[in-house]
């Protein structure tokens, strides 16, 4: 504890909370270092999880896993050989390590060293920061423990704090991102203790069709790990919570939103309404009608900080300029399919829009670049998917091929998008392969179940 006749020499804060945080942080030091890890569903990235010198930040949806994935990482590393003791795990979101400055981390890192002087710039220390968000000036004290130890450094937190282009900004390039979404299918079947096939090639008519069965069972529960195994009425009530709480905090508090009635409105259309063309100006016509005033600019806000949030993500019409982009309707999609029929006042199965959504997420998971193609014969194909290495993949997504006028449609616009990408690969995903009939050759047509469990895309230069 410091003495009084010391106090002159350190700020009012550091002070007035020192013992107190530096017990409440030692606890946590100690806890960590020896405390059993959580049982989990080990969760499955397409991307490096760490980048030398810079802070990973892990990201995504509130309730998706990112500590679960924290825990994870540090647990792959002691597979690696990496000593416990050599892996550190702080959660800032402790009640009583309220009012905790990034002054005061430097306590941490003291008492860190001081039980282990001899690694001190000598052996790496691999820091985990759950919810460091909650700490003012965090960025300041990560960029300084990168550039003065030799450390490994893994944030996570609220998505309203931990955004992409801020993160990259403060932290001023020494920030490698990871995105963390709900559940995959693949994940669902390893949550569920179901068996996850090794040969696609090899399954039987039943196996197929247990698979199958799976993936329309996940399309309607969804991927949010605790959603897992509950009833729809208890489901609905602890997304529709899930789904308030990122409005409130990552979207009214942060941002200072005083509009709440037309940012519900527009949180209820776009959820319930997956997959579907979104113009601005056509939703704003639709508020005034209904009585509420709401700027155009104040819409585009909202939309932007909803796909910030991670609650939506957005697909973009394919295009060569800007303003084709900008004038063009967005097809926008929840997350999760989990959350589709908690917002679809319907009353219809919707599967083909869920299994559309998985889809989408699928592929921005995989790293993918993913976008919609309008031609110019006037067809829509729903996903133009571009890797990193320039493969593009032409995607369509149906329920079921043996819909009066489906496939014709299908194929119609795949063709007609070759003609203007013709270097894509022509792909249709769908529940029901087996009702394909007469397809071109050049088009390949995938059991949705199996599309979704290839680690790899099948276009990409791994698969040819």
């Amino acid at each position: 504890m410091l003495r009084a006749k010391n106090a002159k020499n350190y700020p009012p804060s550091f002070v007035r909370d020192n013992a107190a945080f530096r017990s409440r942080l030692v606890e946590q030091l100690a806890n960590s270092l020896t405390a059993p890890f959580p049982e989990a569903t080990e969760r499955r990235v397409f991307s490096q999880i760490a980048f030398p010198g810079k802070a990973t930040a892990v990201v995504g949806v509130r309730r998706a896993g990112k500590t679960t994935f924290l825990h994870q990482v540090r647990q792959t590393l002691i597979g690696q050989g990496f000593p416990r003791e050599r892996l550190p795990y702080i959660n800032f979101e402790d009640e009583r390590l309220a009012g905790l400055t990034a002054n005061e981390l430097s306590i941490l890192i003291e008492e860190y060293y001081r039980r282990f002087p001899a690694w001190r710039g000598k052996e790496t220390v691999a820091w985990c920061f759950d919810e460091i968000q909650n700490v003012p000036g965090w960025e300041r004290f990560v960029r300084r423990l990168l550039d003065s130890e030799k450390v490994d450094v893994f944030v996570s937190g609220s998505s309203a704090a931990l955004l992409s282009r801020e993160i990259a900004s403060a932290l001023r390039g020494r920030a490698w991102e990871v995105t963390i979404f709900p559940f995959s299918f693949e994940e669902y079947l390893r949550h569920h203790k179901k068996e996850v096939p090794k040969r696609f090639d090899l399954l039987s008519a039943n196996e197929r069709s247990a698979l199958q069965g799976a993936l329309r069972e996940y399309l309607v529960a969804g991927g949010f790990p605790e959603a897992q195994g509950l009833d729809a009425k208890t489901r609905y009530q602890l997304l529709l919570d899930y789904v308030d709480v990122a409005m409130l905090r990552d979207v009214v508090e942060r941002h200072r939103v005083s509009n709440v009635v037309s940012l519900r409105w527009l949180v209820r259309h776009l959820l319930g309404n997956p997959g579907g063309l979104f113009s601005v100006e056509k939703f704003h016509a639709a508020l005034k009608s209904q009585g509420l005033a709401v700027a155009r600019d104040t819409l585009h806000e909202l939309l932007g900080f909803l796909e910030d949030c991670f609650l939506i993500r957005i697909s973009w019409i394919e295009g060569a300029s800007e303003r084709r982009r900008m004038v063009n309707p967005r097809k926008v999609y929840p997350v999760d399919p989990g959350l589709i029929p908690v917002f679809d006042r319907s009353g219809k199965s919707n599967l083909g829009h869920a299994l559309e959504t998985a889809v989408r997420v699928e592929l921005e998971r995989r790293g993918l670049e993913c976008s919609y193609v309008r031609t110019i014969d006037g067809f829509e194909v729903d996903f133009l998917a571009r890797s990193p290495e320039g493969n593009e993949a032409l995607i369509q997504v149906c329920l079921d091929l043996a819909e009066t006028g489906v496939m014709e449609r299908e194929v119609r616009g795949l063709l007609s998008a070759a003609q203007e990408y013709p270097r894509a690969a022509l792909e249709i995903v769908t529940l029901f392969p087996e009702a394909a009939r007469n397809i071109p050759e050049n088009i390949q047509v995938h059991d949705a179940a199996i599309w979704l469990l290839n680690p790899l895309a099948p276009w990409t230069e791994e698969n040819k």
